[in-house]
């Protein structure tokens, strides 16, 4: 199995405190100096993330609210993978007094704490929505959209099947790109449920783990090192 990109989360995996480092987006230019595509998969809006990276044409796609937003960094351009959820929803979560209330494109998404309030406005409106949790963060989206569904599509624009993606991240919402990619990788600093979903696990954290990984995909002896290799040569249908 060859593997020709790599999908990475943002927040806890390629930035701390919203900042990449330089040797991070240098071990990036490196893999896509090998003619692999480099995709970043987050639950920040495009607006927000831009924020935190100036450059987003590092990225070959982005995939931006947790699946919900493709994003072609050269060209600029922006397409809603989703229809956005009810007006209804915002003013519920409002009226039930939701704080802090964050909104993109698509996602609407608050702190964990605010949990129970966010169900009970799904069951009063009767939405059908997807509920993801990450860090603190619990993001509602339209049902069926998803990092993976998200995945699927950026890899269709770019022709790449999914199990010759390398996927890495930190948090719960992450571990859906392990089942669909052909090797999940969580870096050092993920829980250890992310950990026990992931087919291996950096030595270092956030960037420097995805450092170590890039390295490990690019090196000629990779594929004697890293199981993850043998995992996906043997049965790349299973995942």
């Amino acid at each position: 199995m060859h593997f020709l990109a790599l999908a990475a989360d943002f927040d806890g995996t390629l930035s701390e405190a919203s900042k990449v480092d330089n040797s991070t987006l240098n071990a990036i230019r490196q893999l896509q100096a090998t003619g692999r595509k480099m995709i970043l998969v987050t639950g920040r809006s495009i607006d927000n993330l831009s924020q935190a990276v100036p450059r987003l044409e590092i990225f070959d796609r982005i995939v931006a609210e947790n699946g919900a937003v493709l994003y072609r960094p050269v060209e600029r351009k922006t397409v809603l993978l989703a229809a956005g959820l009810p007006r209804s929803f915002i003013l519920n979560l409002r009226q039930r007094k939701v704080e802090p209330l964050w909104l993109g494109e698509i996602v609407v998404a608050t702190r964990t704490e605010n949990t129970q309030a966010v169900l009970d406005a799904i069951q009063e409106l009767d939405l059908a929505a997807e509920i993801a949790t990450n860090n603190g963060t619990i993001m509602v989206l339209p049902a069926g959209i998803n990092k993976a569904t998200g995945l699927a599509v950026a890899l269709d624009d770019l022709g790449i099947p999914p199990e010759a993606v390398v996927s890495v991240g930190d948090g719960e919402n992450d571990t859906i790109l392990f089942d669909f990619t052909g090797c999940g990788v969580a870096v050092a600093n993920a829980g250890a449920a992310v950990k026990a979903r992931a087919d291996d696990v950096t030595n270092r954290p956030i960037g420097a783990g995805v450092s170590e990984l890039i390295d490990r995909i690019t090196a000629a002896e990779w594929v004697q090192v890293w199981r993850c290799q043998a995992q996906s040569a043997e049965a790349p249908a299973q995942r």
